[in-house]
């Protein structure tokens, strides 16, 4: 319970330092030039740059902290590379899905639509900020954080533990229900990657190509498309005339969209065929059956994470 405990505390902090980093850095540059903010582009850049330059570095130092153990580097070929990316993009897909109907259902209820502030974010933001901030800083500093700092302090406790507490506080990090849902289920594939082959790299890369295809290619695409095409997407009449003078571009719009539901059915396909094959190794110290939940999660450090975040997550379901 301490060594869980600790490690949510640091967690913690370094969830207090990102939101201070950022509201300083967001005061900074009203005071300096308020119409800097005004731009998603630079407001993103101002926001995002001082937490993976500040905040996370000393959050990662304060994990280190904690003792921790070395997991044997295993090379994986290309091809395996390859096929770990399909059956991440599968599952993704899926769980991506299964957050929009979630969020579909809370606006139902609420009589208002849930904000998608990541979409609002990337569609609005310039393509190269995306590609800096989405493809380059963000699967570094996640993945050096919630796999490889996270996952060498658990691991002891087995395989199953590390991951899915990786895959957990991967999600909740992320703020609002639907990036919970596809962010859990992906932290859980990274994770495993992770634990199997001791070595970042992979996941890193794997990391960096999910959010190239959906930050940076898909923005760019719906940008070429034109804002016409998002006003007219859901009404089929205004499509009709969309399509007279925009046939090229839909064509390749929808070659775009069958090329990643063929990567993704085949990730499901992959998925399914090798889920016999995920085995999850025990830890040098087990913790007994009945004790698993009031051990891992009912101590101050991680209870508190877990909470701040949950909390975090419906205020944003509830504006």
């Amino acid at each position: 319970r301490r060594q869980f405990s600790r490690i949510g505390l640091m967690f913690l902090i370094g969830t207090v330092l990102i939101y201070g980093v950022q509201f300083g850095a967001s005061g900074i540059a009203n005071a300096i030039n308020p119409d800097l903010l005004s731009s998603t582009s630079y407001a993103l850049l101002i926001v995002m740059i001082p937490m993976y330059v500040i905040a996370m570095p000393v959050m990662a130092l304060l994990i280190k902290r904690i003792p921790a153990v070395t997991l044997p580097k295993k090379h994986m070929t290309f091809g395996q590379w390859l096929i770990a990316f399909l059956m991440c993009y599968g599952a993704m897909y899926v769980s991506n899905y299964t957050g929009l109907v979630l969020t579909q259902l809370i606006s139902i209820l609420k009589g208002s639509p849930v904000t998608n502030t990541m979409l609002e974010v990337a569609t609005s933001s310039n393509l190269w900020v995306n590609l800096f901030i989405m493809v380059l800083c963000a699967p570094v500093a996640e993945e050096l954080i919630f796999r490889k700092l996270l996952i060498d302090r658990l691991v002891q406790y087995g395989e199953g533990v590390a991951v899915l507490f990786s895959g957990l506080m991967f999600g909740l990090f992320h703020g609002n229900l639907n990036q919970f849902v596809y962010a859990f289920v992906l932290g859980l594939c990274f994770g495993f990657i992770y634990v199997k082959t001791g070595n970042i790299r992979y996941t890193i890369g794997l990391h960096m190509l999910v959010n190239f295809l959906g930050s940076v290619l898909g923005v760019a695409i719906l940008k070429w498309l034109g804002d016409d095409f998002l006003s007219v997407a859901s009404d089929p009449a205004g499509m009709m005339s969309y399509m007279t003078g925009n046939f090229g571009k839909l064509i390749v719009y929808f070659i775009y969209i069958f090329l990643l539901l063929g990567v993704a059915i085949a990730g499901i396909i992959l998925f399914i065929v090798n889920l016999k094959k995920i085995r999850f190794q025990p830890g040098m110290n087990t913790i007994p059956k009945g004790k698993r939940f009031s051990t891992t999660v009912l101590n101050v450090g991680m209870a508190l994470y877990m909470i701040v975040w949950i909390v975090i997550i419906i205020v944003q379901l509830l504006q």
